[in-house]
């Protein structure tokens, strides 16, 4: 009688270069994980509609379709699905622009074999499927002066209006509401969701808050403060 194994987290790596594509499969392979290769931004998408993917991994620079507009068309239909953008170009714009079209994660060419090992743990163990952080996960839901945030489900409700949140956005809202009216850190809340506080993850942290700033801005009651030099507060007026 055969033993039933755990099925294995399946990544779609969308990358054009033949020999970095085929390193990476077969590193990826050997962790156990299964992998989907797609050479191009086309390929990449179709594969997403019809394969069930854990984690796409998206090089930039694609034929047919740039990795920003796969991570964009991707994010229209699928808020949770953890992206990683793996990529040449290391310009702080450039990082920018990807965090803005959906990324939860981005690694500058060239890389270590363990550095790309160690960031798909880590953001498959924050970006889990209910995502819930990895501290205090039996907290489930919190009362946002008009608006229910449901963390399990990843949604954000106001009445009949309901916000899919992407893991990132997730993460930030819990941290802030484990700490509402009170001071959270940018290194507090960096170490915590993204796993590090270097630069450039404060700089995409930014785009962030910005993107809850406007999911909350129908409540009056209701506002991420910047405590300058030190981080950020969820306000919340008692009624």
């Amino acid at each position: 009688m055969e033993t039933s194994q755990a099925k294995k987290t399946k990544i779609l790596l969308v990358e054009d270069d033949l020999n970095l594509g085929s390193i990476l499969v077969d590193y990826l392979e050997l962790l156990n994980y299964s992998v989907v290769h797609a050479l191009d931004g086309e390929q990449g998408l179709q594969i997403y509609k019809n394969e069930e993917v854990d984690l796409a991994i998206l090089d930039v620079m694609l034929p047919l379709k740039d990795g920003f507009t796969l991570a964009q068309e991707i994010r229209a239909e699928n808020k949770r699905l953890p992206i990683v953008f793996l990529t040449a170009l290391g310009q702080m714009d450039n990082r920018i622009a990807g965090f803005k079209s959906g990324a939860d994660d981005y690694i500058a060419k060239p890389f270590s074999s363990e550095e790309l090992a160690l960031r798909i743990d880590a953001i498959l163990r924050r970006c889990n499927s209910n995502g819930n952080l990895e501290t205090n996960g039996n907290i489930k839901s919190f009362q946002i002066g008009l608006y229910f945030f449901d963390v399990e489900n990843q949604e954000l409700h106001l009445g009949s209006i309901k916000q899919t949140l992407t893991p990132k956005e997730s993460g930030l809202l819990k941290v802030l509401c484990l700490n509402m009216n009170n001071l959270v850190t940018r290194e507090k809340a960096l170490t915590t969701v993204w796993g590090d506080d270097d630069y450039f993850m404060g700089r995409s942290m930014d785009v962030f808050i910005t993107k809850l700033r406007k999911y909350l801005k129908d409540d009056p009651t209701v506002a991420i403060v910047n405590v300058h030099g030190s981080g950020f507060k969820l306000s919340v007026e008692k009624s």
